[in-house]
């Protein structure tokens, strides 16, 4: 019984520790655009609102990047499989532009998952390995140029669209992230991730297929970020080259503020969607700021850094 309560307030202290800094960001947001423009916009339920859609798009990818991290893993061609899915589904076009970009997405992690779990190259080789694949496949569609291509009526009203003043995005994102929920807490796939990212020879042993589900967890991965590329290329109307670049660091970043082990085994979704709403309020801020993206990525690098460091020492310990 005590053991249970410590390990909840275990899992619970990032997600605290991380809605307290979202609060902090706020009022330092608030201050300093107070004091220099004379107003407050971070306050202002419309600014909030389109924070966050642009926010669903950073969830999306965070959610399937969470479910990787927890086996132990990590991908890498997050930013080209965006990026090809929206690539793709733009010059498709029509009602299949969608399941096509979708289908990049899952096939890309099929092709990570036989990788790490058949080859048992590491994950950090080999999709940063397909991320470069991807690259240079689209950089051959296109010639080195900007498509010209535009996005689906479909793709501009699930990103761009509003129903009672709710922007779609923010509907995709809330679906993923029931789904995302129900399979680790409800489902024996759920169970086998935990089980993989805690010890996997212990879960292979007790008769868990360690491979398939490490293959599932790719093919989740692919597919969130081809649904994260399908949806900004509908917010953007276009698809464009490198723009799935800026999601890799801040999705890690979102899934290791919000307390998911970078090693695996623990974590919460909860923690994840207020990992990323915090990103998204900090890149805010830093963008009132006139930060520049290299700034932001040190930010990031260096949080991330920081947690595997704590994370590293707990396990040490623990073993």
């Amino acid at each position: 019984m005590n053991s249970a309560s410590l390990s909840l307030s275990r899992d619970d202290r990032p997600i605290l520790i991380a809605a307290l800094f979202i609060l902090v960001i706020l009022a330092a947001g608030t201050v300093y655009t107070f004091a220099r423009f004379g107003s407050a916009p971070l306050l202002s339920p419309t600014y909030l609102l389109q924070q966050l859609q642009i926010g669903a798009f950073l969830g999306v990818v965070a959610a399937g990047m969470m479910i990787v991290i927890l086996i132990g893993q990590i991908d890498l061609s997050v930013p080209w499989t965006l990026a090809a899915a929206a690539m793709m589904a733009t010059s498709i076009g029509g009602p299949l532009a969608i399941p096509v970009g979708l289908a990049i997405g899952l096939l890309v992690g099929l092709v990570n998952g036989i990788g790490v779990a058949y080859l048992r190259v590491p994950s950090m080789i080999f999709t940063l390995g397909v991320n470069a694949v991807m690259r240079g496949l689209m950089v051959a569609h296109t010639g080195g140029y900007a498509p010209q291509t535009a996005a689906t009526d479909l793709m501009r009203t699930l990103a761009s669209d509003r129903t009672l003043g709710i922007p779609h995005a923010l509907f995709v994102w809330a679906a993923v992230s029931v789904l995302v929920v129900v399979m680790l807490q409800r489902t024996a796939l759920g169970r086998y991730i935990y089980a993989i990212g805690n010890k996997e020879a212990a879960a292979y042993l007790a008769g868990v297929d360690t491979r398939r589900v490490t293959v599932i967890c790719f093919v989740i991965c692919g597919g969130a970020a081809a649904l994260a590329g399908v949806l900004l290329a509908g917010y953007s109307t276009k698809a464009y080259q490198g723009m799935g670049d800026a999601y890799l660091l801040p999705a890690i970043a979102a899934v290791v503020i919000g307390g998911t082990n970078i090693l695996g085994g623990r974590g919460r979704y909860l923690g994840t969607l207020i990992g990323v709403v915090l990103i998204v309020l900090l890149n805010s801020v830093l963008s009132i700021m006139e930060m520049p993206e290299a700034g932001r990525q040190v930010i990031y690098g260096l949080v991330i850094i920081f947690m595997l460091l704590v994370y590293g020492r707990g396990e040490r310990v623990v073993s």
